[in-house]
């Protein structure tokens, strides 16, 4: 049985009114009847709450396109919980967070802040409007009609998009999996959803921020929990604390689409290293590193070399341009110095191979959930540096330096 709607006592204005608290259990009772419309693919019953009558045609054939529009979406999981009511007269409005989840995906559900309107008609109340709260961001098939494509490890949940298109990502996020399997263990589960908007506008949606932080980056993994505790996705990752119940690879179509086959590849698997590392990637895990094993992951078997996959990097050190230091989180920011946020992936992914081959992958793989298993940033590095790789930072970044003129000059 579904949690259903739980809480309404002490949220609803007006506490102790008679008239309020009857007006909070028809709500309940109408949004628990929209969520087992949504687990029983019933668009009928979904349809139903929204309001009726001629005067609200245009509200029941949003409710129908909205059905439609998730209908292709493998739900297991669908319900609300009230975080507030507020009623005047016979309109309403529901703070709710929806909770949802995806079958054979999920571990837990994904919880998301949404505000519902409701009207009372003919004695009952219904959904005039479901929309995200506040800041939170829209979900994919609020953008249009889902279509959805299942590889061997992989769903691709696309908008927009033909079939044949979704299916090439599905092939790439395939190839990925056995890939980062290898490099990082079998102890996560293997499988990745990818969600594929029409547009960098699309996907600027899906993660609630601004398109102009993301022109130009090909894909962003962000782990799904609540709004609230969610914040920013990093760059290309989502950090997290492993209690994050499901991760979503939101592909930039217009970035993406102008790679080659070779690039392609890549991303997609740099991204499924996020997701198989997220249970080890915490806030004592540094930015270059996570960014680093992705790519080094990403890179595994291509055959590119070091100036070839670094060429911003390489430019600088032939310039005579070392860094100082491997880079800081705030270098991997979205919509500064294209440049600079090149050398920042570039540095992590040479700090990461250059452990590979010293040190072997079996160690760079124990360095970086050392680092991880840490509980605050300050002394994470230098500890997991002595523990693991038996040397010091400053010794490290000295390595690292020189590491760097010899595999770019």
């Amino acid at each position: 049985m579904l949690a259903g709607l739980t809480g309404l006592a002490g949220l609803v204005g007006c506490a102790g009114s008679a008239g309020t608290d009857a007006a909070s259990a028809d709500v309940k009772q109408v949004l628990d009847r929209r969520a087992a419309a949504v687990r029983d693919g019933s668009e009928r019953a979904f349809v139903a709450t929204a309001p009726p009558g001629s005067v609200a045609a245009a509200e029941r054939a949003e409710a129908r396109t909205g059905f439609r529009n998730l209908r292709a979406v493998p739900l297991t999981d669908w319900s609300y919980r009230v975080t507030g009511f507020h009623r005047t007269g016979e309109r309403a409005t529901a703070d709710a967070e929806l909770r949802y989840r995806i079958e054979g995906y999920d571990r837990a559900p994904v919880v998301t802040a949404r505000t519902l309107s409701l009207v009372r008609a003919e004695g009952r109340w219904y959904v005039s409007d479901d929309r995200p709260a506040g800041d939170a961001s829209r979900q994919l098939w609020e953008q249009g009609a889902v279509v959805a494509v299942r590889g061997e490890h992989s769903l691709v949940l696309g908008v927009g998009q033909s079939r044949g298109t979704l299916r090439g990502y599905a092939d790439l996020a395939d190839r990925a999996v056995p890939v980062v399997r290898e490099a990082w263990g079998a102890e996560w589960p293997g499988r990745v959803v990818v969600l594929v908007p029409k547009s960098l506008e699309g996907m600027a949606e899906l993660l609630g921020a601004p398109a102009s932080g993301y022109r130009g980056i090909a894909a962003v993994t962000t782990g799904v929990v609540s709004e609230a505790d969610r914040g920013s996705p990093r760059p290309e990752a989502g950090g997290g604390s492993g209690k994050a119940p499901a991760d979503r690879i939101i592909v930039n179509p217009d970035a993406y689409g102008v790679l080659g086959s070779l690039g392609r590849q890549v991303v997609l698997t740099h991204e499924t290293t996020h997701v198989a590392t997220r249970a080890a990637t915490s806030a004592a895990t540094p930015l270059w590193l996570s960014e680093g094993y992705a790519d080094w992951v990403g890179y595994l078997g291509t055959g590119r070399t070091a100036a070839q996959a670094a060429p911003e990097l390489t430019r600088a050190v032939l310039d005579g341009r070392v860094p100082d230091a491997l880079p800081e989180d705030g270098d991997f920011g979205f919509g500064g110095d294209a440049g600079k946020l090149a050398r920042a992936y570039e540095s992590g992914w040479l700090a990461c191979r250059m452990i590979a081959e010293r040190w072997g992958e079996v160690r760079l793989r124990e360095f970086y959930r050392a680092v991880g298993a840490h509980e605050k940033r300050a002394g994470a590095v230098e500890a997991g540096l002595r523990e693991v790789l038996d040397t010091s930072s400053g010794e490290f970044t000295r390595l690292w330096q020189a590491y760097l003129r010899d595999r770019l000059v």
